[in-house]
C-alpha cells in the first residue's frame, strides 16, 4: 500500500512538473521568424536575367560593387509587398538604392504591380524558383537585406517595411557604408 502511495504521489509531481514547463513556454515571448544564417557572410554567387524590360537583372557583382544597398525580396502577388510601396519610395527619396529580386513571377504581373504601386528599383533580378531567395535565408516575402559594398549581408529585416522601420533600414545602410 506504501509503495502505491508513493507511486500516485511520483506521477503527480510529474505531472506537475511537466504543466509548469508548459505554462512557463507559453508565458515566454514568441520569436516567429527565421533569421538568416547570412548575417555577416557574403551574398552567394548568382545571376538573374532581368525580371522586366525596363530594369537591368541582379548578380552578385552588382552587389559588391562598392556602395551599400537594400536588397528587397518581393512578389506581385504579395499583398504585404504592395503595403510596403510607400515606405520603399520614402527610402529610395531619402538615397538609398534598392534592388529587387522578384520571387517566383511573370513579367507582365510585375509591370501592373509597379505601374500600381511605383518602381524604387534601380535593377530587379528575376529568381523564378526562389533559388536566390532560399541561399541568401530568406523565409518568405517581403523581406528586406542590408548588404554593403563587398557584397557582405549586413542586416535582415522580417516582413513588409513600416513606417517605424524606415529610419533604422536608413540607419543599418549608413553603417553599411563605413
Amino acid at each position: 500500500m506504501i509503495r502505491l502511495r508513493w507511486a500516485v504521489w511520483v506521477i503527480v509531481a510529474l505531472v506537475a512538473a511537466l504543466l509548469g514547463l508548459f505554462a512557463y513556454q507559453l508565458s515566454q515571448p514568441k520569436d516567429e521568424f527565421i533569421h538568416s544564417a547570412m548575417i555577416g557572410k557574403p551574398i552567394p554567387e548568382f545571376d538573374l536575367r532581368a525580371a522586366i524590360p525596363e530594369r537591368p537583372g541582379l548578380s552578385r557583382a552588382d552587389l559588391a560593387d562598392g556602395q551599400p544597398k537594400l536588397v528587397n525580396i518581393f512578389a506581385s502577388w504579395c499583398v504585404p509587398c504592395a503595403a510596403e510601396a510607400p515606405q520603399l519610395a520614402e527610402l529610395e527619396s531619402n538615397g538609398a538604392n534598392i534592388v529587387g529580386v522578384a520571387i517566383r513571377d511573370r513579367p507582365e504581373d510585375l509591370t501592373a504591380f509597379l505601374n500600381a504601386y511605383g518602381n524604387p528599383f534601380s535593377r530587379i533580378g528575376a529568381d523564378d524558383i526562389s533559388a536566390v531567395q532560399l541561399s541568401i535565408g530568406s523565409s518568405g516575402v517581403p523581406e528586406t537585406f542590408v548588404v554593403d559594398g563587398e557584397g557582405i549581408v549586413r542586416y535582415q529585416h522580417i516582413g513588409d517595411i513600416r513606417e517605424r522601420d524606415v529610419p533604422i533600414l536608413l540607419d543599418e545602410l549608413r553603417k553599411a557604408a563605413s
